[in-house]
């Protein structure tokens, strides 16, 4: 586990030293739980969200984006359930003054128990070698029995003080369990208490005369919103769905693990409406849908999972999340719910308005149920740098730090190198920069010997290099590189184009979806 927090470690400075992510206003020391992106990761983000609206609108005729405003009318929030319902759990350690969220503290201590069984399974498979039973083991071994059953206890405590926001309980359960501050080290905890995290501005010149009006804390409401406009101004029938990417906004007590847990974070969310009692089909096809599209980057079925779960919001009646195997261990990175007709019955309730679909086939109006696919595009970000970087041992005892980006998603495809800066090389190199430009994002680079150009631009993900050298004069032919194999071959000037498009464009990984 520490390897692995070193390992993040190295990637949060990689980011910076990069240009990914910097700290916001990071002369003034920064701003708690707040990033910047940085001009190659406004690229990689911009990617990511291509794709993600790519095969969202692109692909499937009967979805349409919109672009809501963060502010909105403050009857929404109400109507929603967040002025009432949107808190967390908060507790302090008198001795450290630090504010811990209570049900992290005990998924915490849920996660300590799997770890300990993990290790008696892994201490089995050695001592059994080929011919471990694993389910066997599990289902026999007393030490692991035992602590299966205390992490089941826990489980189902937690769970049921969760449902009922049993606040004491809670609290119980972090005295009975021994959890200790992670900074202190004591058990010296305050009662839990409820925390809003929406934040407030007013809206008006005056004070007096000034409304509170909120920053939202998801996108998903100004869908909801304009589930009417949308509806008859596209003429569309259900079922169908409505995308939108923008800005979110809560303010976190725990703000953690880099661009993982923010103040201000960026949202991809589709909300698809269907005809009620169809919804457990189409929570199932999306859930296929959405891990396809995260598979697609080719980082390995194995370091997904679906994680259902048991807690359900009230306005659920399916959910689950996607995640994926962080440094820090298995992370949520998309949300799937299947949210019925709760939202736009609220709207419906709060605003007066009649909030409907007509049915032709049925010849009646209904409110439309809803399933909802949520992705954290910060969460995605840093996903993606987690498992494209690596540090690289090259024969001969040099060590190359590398990402291995996804082709189609690095923020720049190609990095145009001159061997030397003089014999006409520079004026050939810009030459090929500005016909390929127009194509795909590329970067030109002249300083440094060309060993050291190669290293800056596997740090950056770069996928190819070509160098133009003395013999391109001759007969336009450059080396291309490439990152992750680090093989060079020669190729014609003319054939540069195909061969990289071909790897690099968006079009590419939206067929294999």
């Amino acid at each position: 586990m520490a390897q692995q927090e070193d390992v993040f470690k190295k990637i949060v400075s990689h980011c910076k030293e990069y240009g990914f992510v910097f700290p916001s206003s990071d002369i003034y020391d920064g701003l708690g739980a707040v990033y910047d992106y940085g001009q190659n990761g406004v690229e990689l983000k911009n990617n990511i969200k291509n794709y993600w609206w790519k095969s969202m609108v692109l692909l499937h005729d009967n979805i349409v984006g919109i672009d809501a405003a963060v502010f909105m009318h403050p009857t929404v929030w109400k109507a929603s359930g967040h002025v009432d319902a949107f808190n967390d759990p908060l507790i302090d350690n008198r001795d450290s003054k630090k504010r811990y969220r209570a049900d992290v503290l005990i998924e915490d201590q849920i996660a300590k128990y799997e770890e300990k069984i993990e290790k008696e399974v892994a201490k089995g498979r050695k001592r059994f070698g080929d011919a471990f039973d694993e389910a066997q083991f599990v289902s026999t071994n007393g030490r692991v029995l035992e602590i299966v059953a205390k992490r089941d206890a826990l489980h189902a405590r937690y769970a049921k003080a969760m449902e009922a926001m049993d606040l004491e309980e809670l609290k119980q359960i972090i005295v009975d369990e021994e959890i200790v501050c992670p900074i202190s080290g004591t058990r010296n905890w305050t009662d839990v208490r409820q925390f809003n995290l929406m934040f407030k501005t007013e809206m008006g010149s005056t004070a007096d005369g000034a409304s509170t009006i909120y920053l939202r804390p998801e996108t998903a409401q100004g869908i909801f919103v304009n589930y009417l406009n949308v509806q008859k101004t596209g003429r569309m029938k259900l079922p169908f769905g409505i995308a939108q990417i923008g800005k979110a906004f809560r303010n976190e007590i725990v703000a953690r693990q880099f661009i993982f847990r923010m103040r201000e974070f960026e949202q991809m969310e589709m909300q698809f409406f269907v005809k009620p009692g169809t919804e457990m089909e189409w929570f199932n096809t999306w859930k296929q849908t959405r891990m396809a599209w995260h598979q697609a980057l080719g980082f390995g079925a194995e370091n997904y999972r679906f994680h259902d779960h048991e807690k359900l919001a009230h306005y659920a009646n399916a959910a689950t999340d996607i995640e994926f195997r962080m440094p820090f261990g298995f992370k949520e990175v998309e949300g799937i719910h299947s949210r019925t007709d709760f939202d736009l019955k609220q709207h419906a309730k709060y605003s007066g308005k009649k909030i409907e679909y007509f049915d032709p086939e049925d010849n009646q109006s209904y409110t439309p149920y809803v399933i909802e696919t949520s992705i954290g595009v910060d969460r995605m970000f840093l996903s993606i740098m987690c498992h494209s970087y690596e540090e690289e041992q090259l024969e001969g005892g040099d060590v190359r730090t590398v990402l291995h980006l996804p082709a189609a998603l690095a923020p720049v495809k190609l990095a145009v190198l001159p061997l030397v800066k003089k014999d006409g090389l520079p004026e050939k190199a810009q030459e090929i920069m500005q016909e390929l430009k127009f194509h795909f994002n590329c970067k030109y680079e002249e300083k440094d010997t060309i060993g050291k150009r190669y290293r800056r631009q596997d740090a950056i993900g770069t996928p190819y290099c070509i160098t133009v050298d003395h013999d391109t004069l001759n007969d336009n032919t450059v080396t291309l590189r490439d990152r992750d194999t680090m093989e060079q071959r020669r190729v014609n000037i003319n054939e540069l184009r195909a061969i990289i498009e071909e790897q690099v464009s968006l079009t590419s990984l939206l067929k294999r979806l």
